[in-house]
């Protein structure tokens, strides 16, 4: 080989080698499945991240709980043994305390309300909260409004909930209130719901109709309720390792991507939504639609005297007066 083609040949490995090395492969994990709300978002997230930084930089989706529970891959985003996570606030309160005042029940009116809420500025002070904690806050996305599942009864009031052991997130805000409703909060991480609902471990749990329909629990519950009685966000965040080795440039596109990525994801919670209840039928789930809010509302309203004292009566008003 001649020596002209010997240097070719050493700049293209070279070059090769260089553009191999460039690019980066990073660790996205959420707890449902790929074809889920968060495996929507998370899609699209991806999509863009590795459109807008030209294959630089790319994902590795680990769906259905496979790095971990929620709260297990918070952590490892916060350590930097994972890269990024779609999460629920449930366990968030845990790492940002002052994330815990979006999981009070009966704090948000709808969808609408909740979106404002969360893209305004008080949704948007809380997600920088995230960065004292040592992680990144990219943007809400959405888990959706919480129902009730049971196998005992169809619950109507809130009267019919009591004495039910039903699983929440180790969420603090979320069993307090649960109590007020005559519930037995039974914290469990969500890898291991779908085991002890088929066992009897517990009676039921309460989650969105993306999560009971990407989670098939038709199958193992009987009785779902539109409670509607938490508005639970979700949130992508990312390591501080992978943020702090960003150009600016490159920061812009992963916010814009999260926050297409929560555009998308908020769809298919409303495609889930107008869509699901027919199918959870279908699959042999008797719906009870029209269910006593009120009387919810009224019996939740002594645990609003603890959640002032700890969050502050003026925070909690200022998220009811939103339009």
């Amino acid at each position: 080989m001649k020596p002209t083609r010997i240097a070719f040949a050493v700049v293209a490995t070279l070059g090769l080698f260089a553009s191999a090395q460039a690019q980066t492969v990073l660790k996205l994990g959420y707890a449902t499945s790929k074809e889920s709300h968060y495996g929507v978002g998370s899609t699209v997230f991806c999509d863009e991240i590795d459109k807008g930084t030209q294959g630089r930089y790319k994902c590795q989706q680990f769906p259905s709980a496979a790095l971990g529970g929620e709260r297990e891959m918070i952590e490892a985003v916060q350590l930097g043994t994972q890269d990024i996570v779609n999460t629920s606030t449930g366990p968030l309160g845990n790492f940002v305390p002052e994330v815990k005042i979006v999981d009070i029940p009966f704090l948000f009116r709808n969808y609408d309300h909740a979106r404002k809420v969360m893209d305004g500025p008080i949704g948007q002070d809380l997600l920088k909260k995230l960065q004292t904690k040592g992680l990144v806050g990219l943007a809400w996305t959405e888990n959706g409004f919480r129902h009730m599942t049971n196998n005992k009864h169809p619950i109507v009031h809130a009267e019919d909930a009591r004495g039910l052991k039903m699983r929440t997130m180790e969420n603090k805000v979320h069993m307090e209130g649960y109590k007020t409703f005559g519930i037995l909060p039974t914290p469990m991480p969500f890898p291991e719901l779908f085991t002890a609902l088929q066992q009897g471990t517990v009676d039921g749990q309460e989650n969105p109709i993306p999560v009971i329909l990407a989670s098939k629990f038709a199958q193992v519950q009987k009785h779902l309720s539109l409670t509607g009685h938490v508005y639970s966000p979700a949130v992508l965040i990312l390591s501080p390792a992978v943020w702090d080795k960003l150009s600016e440039s490159d920061r812009k596109v992963f916010v814009d991507a999260a926050k297409k990525a929560s555009a998308a994801q908020r769809k298919k919670v409303n495609d889930d939504e107008a869509n699901g209840i027919a199918q959870l039928r279908k699959d042999g789930m008797q719906v009870v639609e029209q269910v006593d809010g009120e009387i919810f509302r009224k019996a939740v309203a002594p645990a609003y005297a603890n959640f002032a004292r700890e969050f502050g009566a003026d925070k909690i008003a200022a998220i009811q007066a939103v339009k």
